[in-house]
């Protein structure tokens, strides 16, 4: 499980723009004016010379604050000859306004070479890659065959090249004003219609904006590209589908591909026996991964090509337009979040699986992946191989389908796509999707922290987020989640071989993240999932969210019981730990300190009110025994033995070592909930584990900010 090693390590932010600003705005002052005193310049609409030679004033009129690319430029072509000359040349151009070459239009950037390779990215590899992926990425007459073939078919689907039709094209030409950037940023959003979810129960879809969910045709491919659809197909029907327009997983992808902000909480995960609904929700989000990547590549390369069709027919070099703007800082584009390497092996898989065929004649290192990752089959037989040789009682189902396999919270790993080939371990900055735990990327923030010579600018240009398993993440440690989020799409601290002449410009604006797509997906919902939707998922696009009437858990509980509901006021949420604290102080510990009766639990949610408790019980001299997330394994067994023959009075429990260990604490007589677990299966569980026939109780301690969870199980009404 992760430790709490930086949560709260404070640690420092590039703030990259800021060097250059000093410079930037004297240098465009001064070559404004050299400018204007050399000539005179002509305007596309046939002024006349007495307005343009009009001294002074044209010289205010033509200086402009330089933007966020000038500042770049600025900076990076004192060390970069090429560089700047080509800046010097832009320049001149837009001083000049002359009639250039028409940009390209978006929807023959995407239907023209769609099967090409993405090495072309405009972004220098490292040298890993080496000559092999040079023969490699050479075309050949059958290759630019099978491109050809797939654009046509393309066009077919897609209407007229002239119309941009794609929500990719739609979504990443859109621009978004300084003023709506701001307005972003401290907007609360209002969700203004609802859709019934035809596939779960008592829930509904809640969205911002205009409602976009509609029937889409049967014979279009669903904003696909051609190749892809055609395979997702195929692997649809060989898994037994069949009506693939009304499935779940088409359904989910429409919602993926609107570009929305997404918190889909009321997913039955796959070891919740939801191996159908899970799997069905995965194929989704990584189609839709490979649908941007894709596109992405194929955007890129019709640019390459058409720059070097006019280089050639000008023979020296062109600067590109804004048509041509079609790249971020660095190339990876797709970040998936998972918290286990098991977790990570399944999804994985799913991705070679969900590739089309002729993009994947060749995956490397992928014994290297099954030694890392480990294989399901195999671990699978070990595991039913040692529980047949065990004589404890089995694990809950759940617990043992989710820890089956490599349990390992710190991984990360690089996938590059090539034409003909899919990467496994490619260096980050020439990956197109990494996959990785919150925990493996804090572990980077910490030693690009302490080496200068590293960083993380890898992460300055993801366009799409997919955390998967939030509810699992949420028991490992949150605030690494929340930290790796907010580290996202910022300004890079070095110049990673990236054309920065094609960089699109909302990247240099600094508004990346109101352009990157966040889908959170879980078990169930808590406020820490809330407060990472409202607050750090800003895209301009909108929100939207599964929201779900939830069945009680009482009827789970088997004993009779006295369950004692006690509520405590807290004027704010930042008050209510210590009233929390407080009212069990003065309200419910006097009642156990004077009771004679052994066997009382402690149980708490998180990691910080067992410190808390812990402390407390220690100044007031308490008996009692601890089963902590730290906690080693020879003092919870000694705790355990000293609970059940009553040698301590108390039990500390927490959430989070019965979510990994799920024991079977013997001699609880009385329960105190001290804060209700997030997980609303563990409320019957824990309740269950209570034993005698003589006055058996369960007191529960909640607050108005408990809101949640008291719904989530149907507590009170």
């Amino acid at each position: 499980m992760g430790k709490q090693f930086g949560a709260k390590r404070g640690l420092k932010r590039h703030n990259t723009p800021d060097k250059f600003e000093r410079s930037a705005a004297a240098i465009y002052k001064k070559r404004v004016k050299d400018e204007v005193a050399r000539r005179s310049l002509p305007t596309l609409s046939g002024e006349s010379s007495g307005e343009e030679s009009s001294g002074g004033a044209s010289e205010e009129m033509n200086y402009k604050e330089p933007s966020m690319y000038d500042k770049l430029l600025t900076k990076l072509k004192s060390s970069n000859k090429s560089i700047a000359d080509a800046y010097r040349r832009r320049k001149v151009e837009e001083d000049d306004e002359t009639d250039g070459t028409e940009s390209l239009n978006v929807s023959d950037e995407e239907n023209d070479y769609e099967e090409t390779d993405n090495d072309s990215l405009g972004i220098q590899e490292h040298d890993m890659d080496g000559t092999e992926e040079q023969t490699e990425d050479a075309e050949t007459e059958d290759d630019l065959e099978i491109s050809n073939t797939d654009q046509d078919e393309d066009l077919s689907v897609c209407g007229p090249p002239s119309v941009a039709t794609s929500s990719f094209s739609k979504h990443v030409v859109y621009k978004l004003s300084k003023v709506d950037a701001e307005d972003l940023s401290k907007k609360r959003w209002k969700y203004t219609w609802e859709v019934p979810a035809a596939d779960i129960s008592n829930a509904k879809w809640v969205g911002t904006g205009e409602c976009f969910l509609k029937d889409d045709d049967l014979n279009s491919n669903y904003d696909l590209k051609q190749k892809l659809y055609k395979h997702w197909l195929d692997v649809y029907k060989t898994s037994g589908g069949n009506d693939f327009h009304s499935s779940r997983q088409r359904w989910f992808f429409s919602l993926c591909n609107s570009y929305r902000d997404i918190l889909h909480c009321e997913k039955k995960p796959f070891y919740h026996k939801g191996l159908e609904e899970d799997s069905n929700i995965m194929d989704a989000y990584l189609i839709h991964s490979l649908n941007h990547i894709f596109r992405t590549r194929d955007l890129v390369r019709k640019n390459d090509a058409k720059i070097g069709k006019l280089q050639e027919s000008t023979k020296g070099d062109m600067l590109p337009g804004d048509g041509s703007l079609d790249q971020g800082f660095t190339r990876p584009k797709v970040l998936i979040l998972l918290p286990l390497r098991s977790v990570a092996l399944r999804v994985i898989e799913r991705l070679i699986q969900l590739t089309p065929a002729t993009s994947k004649v060749n995956v490397e290192h992928i014994d290297r992946f099954y030694q890392d990752f480990g294989s399901e089959e195999v671990e699978g037989d070990d595991e039913k191989e040692e529980q047949s040789n065990n004589a404890k009682p089995p694990k809950p189902s759940d617990h043992q389908s989710l820890f089956k396999g490599d349990t390992r919270d710190d991984f990360m790993i690089g996938i590059k796509f090539t034409r003909k080939t899919i990467k496994l371990y490619g260096d980050f900055y020439s990956s197109d999707i990494i996959v990785a735990s919150p925990l493996e990327l804090m572990t980077k923030f910490g030693k690009a922290e302490k080496n200068k010579e590293l960083d993380t600018d890898y992460l300055s240009s993801i366009e799409v987020v997919i955390i998967d398993h939030a509810d699992v993440i949420s028991l490992q440690n949150w605030s690494f989640l929340t930290s790796v989020v907010e580290r996202l799409n910022h300004i890079p601290s070095k110049q990673h071989g990236t054309n920065v002449m094609r960089i699109r410009q909302w990247y240099l604006d600094g508004f990346a993240r109101f352009y990157r797509q966040t889908i959170i997906l879980g078990y169930y919902l808590n406020p820490d999932m809330n407060a990472l939707f409202n607050r750090h998922c800003l895209n301009y696009q909108g929100k939207v969210k599964s929201v779900r009437d939830h069945k009680g858990v009482l009827p789970k509980v088997l004993s009779q019981v006295r369950q004692i509901y006690e509520r405590f006021d807290a004027d704010s949420i930042a008050d209510v730990d210590d009233a929390r604290l407080e009212y069990f102080a003065k309200k419910v510990f006097p009642k156990i300190k004077d009771s004679e009766q052994g066997g009382i639990m402690l149980f708490v949610s998180s990691y910080f009110e067992f410190v808390r408790l812990r402390n407390f019980l220690k100044s007031q001299n308490a008996s009692f025994c601890l089963l902590g997330d730290y906690t080693d394994q020879r003092d919870i067994s000694r705790a355990r033995v000293w609970f059940f023959e009553g040698k301590r009075k108390i039990m500390l429990y927490t959430e989070r070592i019965h979510f990994y260990r799920r024991y079977k604490i013997r001699g609880i007589r009385n329960l105190i909930i001290y804060s209700l677990p997030e997980r609303k299966e563990f409320y019957p569980e824990i309740v269950n584990m209570l034993e005698g026939s003589d006055d058996l109780a369960c007191t529960i301690l909640f607050s108005l900010f408990d809101k949640l969870r008291v719904m989530l199980y149907d507590l009170v009404t």
